[in-house]
């Protein structure tokens, strides 16, 4: 199996079904310590916190984080402050999760 992190983002306009639990869980086994968790709606997202010795290390994280979004189009929910980072990924066309959110998940781990 190729590298996630070697592949690139696919802009998803909707139209096609999200990851059944069986397909996230075989994604999940090629990304490192992301969690799946699922909202209200029974939609799954990808999950993971980051932790850095003070802001200005989490800040330049999110700032990659943030570079690297813009160069896949592919944008994932961020949250930071000190000492940490939290990473929200999934695919809003489709209410869920596809193959370009684990290679997102890829890309980011080897930012950190």
């Amino acid at each position: 199996m190729s590298d996630l992190s070697e592949k690139k983002c696919i802009p998803c306009e909707g139209g096609i079904p999200a990851f059944d639990i069986s397909e996230i869980h075989k994604y999940l086994k090629k990304v490192d310590g992301w969690k799946v968790e699922s909202d209200e709606n029974k939609s799954y997202f990808l999950l993971k916190d980051f932790k850095f010795k003070n802001f200005v290390e989490s800040q330049d994280f999110v700032n990659k984080v943030g570079m690297l979004a813009e160069t896949e189009n592919h944008h994932p929910d961020i949250t930071f402050g000190w000492g940490y980072a939290n990473i929200k990924i999934f695919t809003h066309a489709i209410k869920g999760l596809a193959e370009s959110d684990f290679i997102l998940a890829a890309k980011i781990d080897k930012l950190s």
